[in-house]
């Protein structure tokens, strides 16, 4: 039904999205968005969907308020569903009760899914309690600027703790205005920048001082500007911007459907992440090998899984046949990693050799130590995997069938946004995961590239085989996770 939904975005972190907003969200057939919006939540937009940018801020206006509201009027008249994203809540200095109106005078259906609001969000993310029953038993949220002017109201609210959104501009005023009507010079004073993202900053000070803390630490909006005794409590509170990555901004080169584990491990750690995929994979359209392997599996003394890409690929197969796990019958499973065996044993499989490196030649060795000389093996893997695995297995005198299940291609798709940040020094760290992720980055940036911006950031590898094809591609890595697990890739970037 055509419905205008007004959706508070939260503030900034993704996972701060209601339910209710995601939900509607995901099924919207055109999302209006601001600029305060994360753009990691139009991913969850359908593919189809129609996204309007209408960001506004102070003095940069997309669209004025009444093209917004004609906008969201014309796209439900057309019988669509429109999904109206607004940073924090819609209902907090976010105009949201004006495109309502809008609505109400068009006769066009609407609904209002409340948001986290960053008056009270970026202040938890910075160590800072907006209440606190020692200190603090009460708190208002003041706008920075009026309708009429790029000024707070004349009559500041009395409250312990005043928070004051979109007042970047107007911070010496702000001060003003408290100095002038009895507020001590020492009262205590912190800015907030991008609260909750990766980028978050946060400067400190007192309404004597704060002036000047600003202006050293160049900060800019959109910030938010918090006034009260709560905001000592930050030295002892702080959660978000004192972890082991905090200010370190890695760039994750991993298949987009494959990263999400490795992203927010990153994240959980306090990393800002940029996602630049440089390969992304596919099921092969046919699988003859595998199709003519499968009614004869149990021939096999050992199956091996090389990745969770192959694990995912085998068990579609199967179920495209109608069958499950019991085709394995006597045969034994062998995984090369910790995350192929988490993939099998979700499937009901628990491996019953696993290689304690992933290199190849030492997968060979643990095998034939288990008997595989004459047995007939089964290797299930990419089309484009390395032939090392099979080739030391056949010198051992086992018999080897390969079958591919997936393909890896290029994906260039976050080359461009990747490329200005390490362009203008803002990226630590660039990830691989896997040869293909290496090869496939520098045939994105050119080797000239590579060449002239190494020297921009550092360079983490998953393993000694992706670290091996990184020296050869001119990317010698400055750390090496010990084992072939994004666990162990955080890790070695935390030493």
């Amino acid at each position: 039904m055509a419905t205008v939904t007004l959706v508070g975005a939260g503030p900034g972190d993704v996972g701060l999205i209601t339910k209710r907003g995601h939900e509607i969200l995901q099924s919207a057939d055109v999302v209006v968005y601001d600029a305060l919006v994360n753009p990691e939540l139009l991913t969850n937009a359908r593919r189809d969907a129609e996204l309007i940018y209408v960001g506004k801020r102070a003095g940069a206006h997309s669209l004025s308020q009444e093209e917004i509201n004609a906008v969201l009027i014309e796209r439900a008249r057309d019988g669509k569903s429109v999904c109206r994203l607004k940073g924090g809540d819609p209902f907090v200095f976010g105009r949201g009760g004006e495109e309502a109106l809008a609505c109400f005078e068009a006769q066009i259906p609407f609904e209002i899914v409340p948001g986290v609001t960053s008056a009270i969000a970026a202040p938890a993310y910075a160590g800072i309690p907006v209440t606190h029953r020692e200190t603090a038993t009460s708190f208002a949220v003041v706008t920075g600027h009026t309708a009429s002017d790029d000024a707070p109201p004349d009559a500041i609210p009395a409250a312990d703790t005043l928070v004051f959104l979109m007042g970047v501009r107007a911070l010496p005023l702000i001060v003003a205005r408290l100095m002038e009507r009895g507020d001590a010079p020492q009262k205590p004073v912190a800015l907030v920048r991008w609260g909750t993202r990766g980028e978050q900053e946060t400067v400190v000070g007192t309404l004597e001082t704060i002036e000047d803390e600003v202006a050293r630490a160049k900060l800019k909006a959109p910030a938010l500007i918090v006034v009260g005794e709560v905001v000592n409590l930050r030295e002892k509170l702080r959660w978000f911007d004192n972890r082991p990555l905090w200010g370190q901004t890695v760039v994750v080169t991993r298949a987009r459907q494959q990263a999400s584990s490795l992203v927010e491990g990153l994240q959980k750690l306090g990393a800002r992440v940029v996602e630049c995929p440089t390969i992304r994979v596919e099921p092969l359209p046919e699988t003859p090998v595998l199709d003519a392997e499968i009614p004869l599996l149990m021939r096999h003394e050992w199956i091996v899984f090389t990745s969770t890409n192959g694990v995912a690929h085998f068990f579609r197969n199967l179920d495209e046949l109608k069958l499950d796990a019991r085709v394995f019958g006597p045969s034994q499973v062998a995984a090369i990693g910790p995350a192929t065996v988490a993939a099998l044993r979700k499937r009901g499989i628990r491996p019953d050799f696993v290689p304690q490196s992933s290199i190849s030649e030492n997968v060979a060795a643990g095998l034939l130590e288990r008997g595989a000389k004459g047995r007939q093996i089964l290797v299930i893997r990419a089309l484009e995997g390395r032939e090392v695995l099979e080739e030391r297995l056949r010198e051992g005198g086992a018999s080897v069938t390969i079958a591919p299940v997936y393909r890896t291609l290029p994906d260039h798709s976050g080359v461009e946004a990747a490329r200005e940040q390490i362009e203008r020094g803002a990226v630590n760290w660039v990830t691989f995961t896997s040869s293909s992720t290496v090869k496939n980055f520098v045939a994105a940036f050119g080797d000239e590239w590579v060449a002239a911006h190494r020297h921009h950031f550092q360079v983490a590898a998953i393993g000694p085989v992706t670290a091996q094809t990184a020296i050869e591609c001119g990317l010698e890595p400055d750390v090496v996770a010990e084992e072939a697990s994004v666990e162990a890739l955080a890790a070695a970037l935390m030493r």
